[in-house]
């Protein structure tokens, strides 16, 4: 006889016997993000919009000065990342990837992560790290003697810096990723796919160069490049089919020079290889993070820092030039300088460390001027084909306005065109928020008709300015700015605010992400400038995160 127990078991089992089968899948993660549509795709592939570094986005048309206010406006959603973001997110629109065309938001993290998310709806297609095998990102404990063995500079790791840049016909990104295992340190160009982050034919290729000179470091007269001391900050360049990478320092720690390499987009083959002190020193290219400026007919424009300035005596020898804005242009391998600035006080901007180049510099869009300034409050704009050279006692340019000693200028400057006026916008630290007007007749900046707003960012960092419009129709123009609401962020991680004005009238502020606790971001990310695009705004955080905002 059988017990009832014992049949009821024999029931359930073969009950359990006769389910229908099923197959386990993974779970995604993402299945709960929902597309969302945008009839807006405008992609944002460089550094501050453009190859003229000017922070415009003028094909906006969801975001105007009426519903850009606390009520309409406001935090979306965030794109969780792994560590800090110094790179300025990039967006490419329209670009088929997972069930069809969307806007995607590139991120990339001092990790050397990068990040391919969803720009409407926060939903990750790829994520990617390409820190070299066996090692790790460098630290800032890694820069043994920057800055007297103290660097804060960075205040962790120091994977992916520089601003990528997207070719969208090729659908390639690229970027450097540094590398190290605690004593040996390897920088690498990357070159991938958008859709799913492989790594193209060719890539990732390692840095290396050198050049002949008696510079600082030389060994047997070369001077070659160092991956450890030598610092990828500034946004890379794509031209002409060239993607240049520039160079710079960790707090002055030498030896150590300005380097520019160029390589082919398609192979990764090296190109170009230029040094702006081979026969002196320094001379770093950072620019606040902004990349070097371009125009259509194939130049480059770059401003250099602290470094030596001519040779035997004479400041007007091509060979080393720090402290000098210069108009370059390729050359077989190298690249030779067409014109150039060196302002006739160099020599005191060196020894106060004043130095020409912090700010972003840019070209004026649609002119043959280029805006830049130094350390020690003065701006000065140039001809980009005739730039002044060197003259004793005086500089000879198109114009200079000098602000207030304290504007150190570590700052990126953006440019706007209105329905009656257009102009520059610039917030250095210690300074007000001004807006300079342009004038095409003159060439020069009407700074009698100079709007001044709000005061800001203090200590050694300034704003990071985007600027975006419908065209020049009145009522579209904002003027975005984040920079640090407290503290000094060039060596601490400070609290962030992002905040928007009216471009037509800086002193009417429309908005700012502290005027809620909701839509508060984090900290600030040093010298990222917010990407505004499709609707949205994209601000980087040091809080492992970008944060999305756009209209509720």
């Amino acid at each position: 006889m059988i017990k009832k127990s014992t049949l009821l078991i024999f029931i359930v089992l073969f009950c359990i016997s006769c389910k229908k089968k099923e197959t386990t899948k993974p779970i995604d993660t993402n299945n709960s993000i929902l597309d969302v549509a945008n009839d807006q795709h405008i992609s944002v592939l460089t550094q501050h919009n453009s190859n003229t570094r000017s922070g415009l986005n003028d094909q906006e048309k969801k975001l105007t000065t009426s519903n850009v206010n606390s009520t309409q406006f406001g935090k979306l959603f965030t794109l969780s990342v792994d560590d800090q973001v110094y790179a300025q997110p990039l967006v490419v629109g329209n670009l088929n990837i997972g069930s069809g065309p969307h806007n995607v938001a590139y991120i990339a993290t001092v990790n050397n992560s990068l990040y391919a998310y969803d720009g409407d709806s926060g939903k990750l297609y790829w994520k990617k790290n390409y820190t070299f095998s066996g090692m790790r990102a460098p630290k800032n404990t890694d820069m043994t003697g920057a800055c007297g063995g103290q660097y804060g500079d960075f205040s962790g790791d120091i994977g992916i810096v520089g601003t990528p840049v997207i070719d969208s016909v090729a659908q390639t990104i690229f970027f450097v990723a540094r590398s190290t295992n605690g004593s040996s340190f390897v920088q690498y160009l990357h070159a991938v796919n958008l859709v799913d982050g492989s790594e193209r034919s060719g890539s990732p290729i390692k840095i290396t160069a050198s050049v002949p000179g008696t510079g600082d470091g030389n060994v047997n007269n070369v001077v070659s490049f160092d991956p450890q001391k030598n610092n990828q900050r500034a946004a890379l360049t794509l031209l002409n089919g060239i993607v240049y990478v520039t160079f710079s320092s960790h707090c002055d720690w030498g030896p150590y020079h300005g380097w520019i390499l160029g390589y082919n987009s398609s192979s990764l083959q090296q190109q170009i290889v230029y040094n702006d002190t081979p026969n002196g020193s320094d001379g770093g290219i950072w620019e606040s993070g902004t990349g070097m400026s371009a125009d259509a007919q194939g130049s480059l424009y770059v401003v250099t820092g602290n470094g030596t300035v001519g040779a035997g005596g004479d400041p007007t020898v091509a060979t080393n030039r720090g402290e000098s804005a210069m108009k370059l242009t390729p050359s077989g391998s190298t690249l030779t300088i067409n014109s150039y600035f060196t302002p006739y006080n160099f020599q005191h901007l060196e020894d106060q460390d004043l130095d020409y180049g912090c700010m972003g510099s840019f070209l004026i869009p649609n002119s043959n001027y280029y805006f830049t300034s130094a350390k020690d409050g003065n701006i000065y704009l140039l001809n980009k084909n005739n730039m002044g050279g060197y003259t004793a006692g005086s500089n000879q340019i198109q114009q200079i306005i000098t602000l207030s000693s304290s504007s150190n200028m570590h700052c990126q400057p953006a440019y706007g065109k209105g329905a009656v006026n257009e102009f520059v916008y610039i917030w250095p630290e210690n300074d007000q928020l001004r807006a300079f007007p342009f004038d095409r007749g003159s060439n020069t900046f009407k700074i009698a008709n100079e709007i001044i707003g709000s005061n800001g960012p203090s200590g050694q960092n300034g704003a990071m300015i985007s600027v975006s419009s419908n065209g020049s129709t009145a009522g579209s123009g904002i003027v975005w700015t984040a920079y640090a609401a407290t503290g000094d962020a060039e060596h601490s991680v400070s609290p962030g605010i992002l905040r928007a004005f009216d471009a037509s009238d800086i002193t009417k502020e429309l908005w700012n992400n502290n005027q809620k606790a909701t839509d508060n971001a984090g900290t600030y990310a040093k010298f990222s400038s917010p990407t505004i695009a499709n609707g949205h705004v994209y601000l980087a955080t040091f809080s492992g995160q970008v944060v999305v905002y756009g209209l509720k």
